[in-house]
């Protein structure tokens, strides 16, 4: 295909269809000869390379065309000392290193100047890997599954908040609507924005399944079909830009932060996950109980067992456990069951090349990166050691009494982030899937958090004692 009939078909404004054109042009294996032809044909003026840095904060340098050529061959450097949890800084020179397979064009701005995205490997000076690199985790974790013989699938839920801004600009935790679970105009203000967050996934690439109000107001919900999981978590953070340039663009402020209103349900990202081999879903065992096979039992003992360890990792905030509280369907209790919602991993209905674990303990404020990896390697081990599942557990959990508890033999999720952190401190499994580097930044950067959090007097105190004591 021709560059230039990526102009020939779809009408100017058709991004979506514009995409389709120039994703074929780009092919599988895009080297970089074929991305600045791209470049020079679609009128690219300036190009974003991001990374993220390991709380997942989306990172980027912006570049002219005129150095297009030297970034396209990984020669782009930065200071790394800057970055939260990279490296010291006597060894701050790192470079981004692009996926060609990651090139976009953004759907917005000026024509004759377009903008251009590559997610980039972050290595160090002397051209090696940076063990530090979330994207390498979540990379490391694929390859073992690879070896293993297995091709990871996920796909996530991400919802998130859209709040009115103050006369300043300010963000405020003000909702533009009074919509619950599928609610639509005039109730839902928030439909124009979903929609055009839809059409800028779809014009960057992304196949859109869905898009609804959530159950909170001022909560929504865009599913985008799951892919190869490396895909899954570039996509993640793709979303979460287009989703807050939306919001912008409709003077509202979005946001992934778990739990912003008191008595409200929180946000959380469940993710679904598959392992795939040269015979199709190997989750899928039309002869096995709940057709399921053995392994994806294994699967969720996995899960199970690593639960405690990964939740600093899968649910990062010191808001996050104010999510995860009974009441507001999240889950608290480390089970599984078929179809139930309560628990914290499920297994939906549908069988056969979509039988899938739906893991519910996530929440959007994740490093998609580190919480994908955890993830998948807890289901790994699950796999390597055989580790018992259990039974499911078919009933609504947060009815259960203590007794009820005591005799299901249902353990609970960390209360508070201090939990949690401990709980990953502990886990040789995690500290391996981490890295070293990561690992020990990680754990240091939470309990610094931890710790500014408990010292705090907050108004729900000064309310409760000031006067009584």
């Amino acid at each position: 295909m021709s560059p230039d009939s990526i102009f020939a078909a779809p009408p100017e404004h058709d991004e979506a269809a514009r995409f389709a054109h120039y994703g074929k042009f780009l092919g599988d294996s895009p080297d970089p000869k074929t991305v600045l032809e791209l470049c020079d044909t679609m009128n690219v003026r300036f190009m974003r390379l991001t990374f993220t840095d390991i709380a997942g904060h989306i990172k980027n340098v912006e570049i002219p065309a005129s150095q297009f050529p030297k970034a396209l061959d990984g020669e782009i450097m930065f200071d790394g000392s800057s970055i939260k949890g990279f490296v010291r800084i006597e060894e701050s020179d790192m470079l981004l290193k692009p996926d060609l397979k990651t090139f976009r064009v953004f759907p917005w701005g000026n024509p004759e100047a377009r903008v251009a995205r590559l997610i980039c490997d972050v290595h160090n000076s002397d051209e090696t890997p940076f063990s530090g690199d979330p994207r390498r985790v979540l990379r490391r974790v694929a390859e073992k599954a690879a070896a293993m013989g297995y091709m990871v699938n996920a796909g996530v839920e991400a919802e998130f908040f859209l709040f009115q801004k103050d006369d300043k600009g300010g963000a405020t935790t003000i909702t533009h609507d009074r919509g619950g679970y599928f609610d639509l105009t005039p109730v839902d203000l928030g439909e124009k924005a979903r929609r055009m967050i839809v059409n800028d996934l779809e014009a960057m690439g992304f196949e859109v399944e869905a898009a609804h109000h959530e159950v909170a107001p001022g909560q929504h919900e865009i599913d985008f079909k799951y892919a190869d999981v490396m895909i899954t978590a570039d996509s993640l953070t793709t979303f979460k830009f287009i989703v807050r340039n939306a919001a912008l663009a409709h003077d509202l402020h979005a946001t992934f932060m778990p739990k912003p209103i008191y008595g409200q349900n929180g946000s959380g990202m469940h993710t679904h996950q598959s392992l795939f081999d040269a015979a199709g879903n190997v989750f899928y065992d039309p002869d096995g109980e709940y057709q399921m096979s053995k392994l994806m039992r294994h699967y969720i003992g996995g899960l199970k067992k690593h639960a405690t360890a990964m939740a600093a990792v899968t649910n990062p905030l010191v808001n996050s456990y104010k999510r995860l509280v009974p009441g507001y369907e999240a889950p608290v209790d480390i089970a599984w069951s078929q179809s139930n919602r309560s628990p914290m991993i499920r297994v939906p209905d549908r069988r056969g090349v979509g039988t899938r674990v739906e893991f519910r303990m996530p929440d959007p404020a994740c490093n998609p990166y580190l919480a994908l990896a955890v993830q998948i390697a807890a289901g790994l081990d699950g796999i390597e050691n055989e580790i018992d599942s259990g039974p499911p557990l078919d009933v609504n959990v947060w009815e259960l009494t203590a007794g009820d508890r005591e005799k299901y033999s249902i353990s609970s999720l960390p209360a508070n982030l201090g939990e949690a952190i401990s709980e990953l401190e502990k886990s040789e499994t995690m500290r391996e899937v981490l890295g070293e580097h990561l690992f020990t930044n990680f754990v240091a950067s939470k309990k610094k958090e931890w710790s500014e959090y408990i010292s705090q007097v907050s108004i729900w105190e000064l309310d409760r004692y000031l006067t009584s004591y």
